[in-house]
């Protein structure tokens, strides 16, 4: 029968026909390498307006008459047909499986040149597979009116409030923070994200057991904006393209695009860049060694702002008389 269909695709098109369809089918589902198989088939024109189940058949026929049915029949009553792709929701390269409705027409579900894939396990109808999904949205739906979410924030659990037993959660302390094209949470300033698939797998601050009471101290805002954040004295001051990459350059270090914009505003009161660098240097000996260069910068600004305030105390009982 293989031979008769190749014979029909290799026959010249008469004028209005459909154009040819071919389909790569694929038996790996089987831990025995040997056993494998991959057939291309040339379909015939009756079949394209058909149920999909005849690509099962054919496929079956041939592989039993082969060497790799000799050693493992196939029996199409326990297998089905599926094509592969990836869940984007989910964010990985995992291969999945979507089982094809023995059913459907085969046009409707099969591209050109499609690979699709021999899997152990019977066949669905359109009805059959339709049922299944509405009894699982069902129960789903009936589990999450059992279930309340978790009111900490950054936690995705639901747990049932009539339960003694609570699930263990990591959230953070205070909402997230969305300003322009920045996310991160108002708890941990120093965290960013500019997508939001890599602002969700920021890690939590806080450990606890999940809970549908807020907490008292507990901000009433689900999220934070602009405004929150120029009214707010707890959310750090997001850096600018320049303080981001005076940190990184820095090992990460807060203190370095503080440490440069205090040398521009020395410079513009007359105090030469050499010298403010000479005091750097100094300060930076008097710390000590550390582990990281990120260390040391830190280190120095706090020195730095501690010598800085006695000085400017000094000036102003010098000059105000400031007792």
């Amino acid at each position: 029968m293989l031979f008769a269909l190749c014979s029909i695709a290799n026959t010249k098109s008469t004028k209005g026909s459909l154009p040819t369809m071919k389909v790569f089918l694929y038996y790996e589902d089987n831990d025995d390498k040997s056993l494998h198989k991959t057939l291309k088939i040339t379909l015939p024109k009756s079949w394209k307006s058909g149920p999909i189940s005849k690509l099962l058949d054919q496929f079956v026929e041939s592989y039993n008459s082969s060497e790799q049915g000799s050693k493992h029949t196939l029996v199409a009553e326990d297998l089905h047909l599926a094509t592969q792709s990836t869940d984007e929701d989910k964010n990985d390269d995992e291969i999945r499986f979507s089982l094809l409705p023995c059913d459907a027409i085969l046009t409707e579900v099969i591209d050109d040149r499609e690979a699709v894939y021999i899997r152990h396990g019977a066949s669905k109808t359109i009805a059959e597979i339709k049922q299944e999904k509405q009894t699982e949205e069902a129960r789903k739906k009936e589990e999450l009116a059992k279930t309340v979410p978790c009111v900490h924030f950054g936690c995705k659990n639901r747990f049932d409030p009539t339960s003694s037993v609570r699930p263990v959660c990591t959230y953070h302390k205070s909402p997230p923070v969305f300003h322009e094209t920045a996310k991160f949470w108002s708890c941990c300033p120093h965290k960013k994200a500019y997508d939001w698939e890599e602002f969700q797998s920021i890690p939590g601050c806080k450990r606890g057991f999940c809970t549908d009471v807020k907490e008292e101290n507990a901000s009433s805002k689900s999220f934070l904006g602009g405004m929150d954040l120029r009214e707010s004295t707890e959310v750090t001051k997001l850096k600018s393209i320049d303080d981001f990459n005076a940190s990184q350059a820095a090992g990460g270090s807060e203190a370095a695009p503080v440490l440069e914009r205090l040398k521009k505003v020395f410079e513009e009161i007359g105090i030469e860049k050499e010298l403010f660098e000479q005091v750097l240097d100094g300060i930076k000996k008097e710390v000590g060694d550390a582990e990281d260069e990120a260390t040391i910068l830190n280190l120095t600004t706090e020195s730095l702002g501690a010598k800085l305030k006695t000085a400017m105390k000094a000036i102003a009982v010098d000059h105000l008389r400031i007792k």
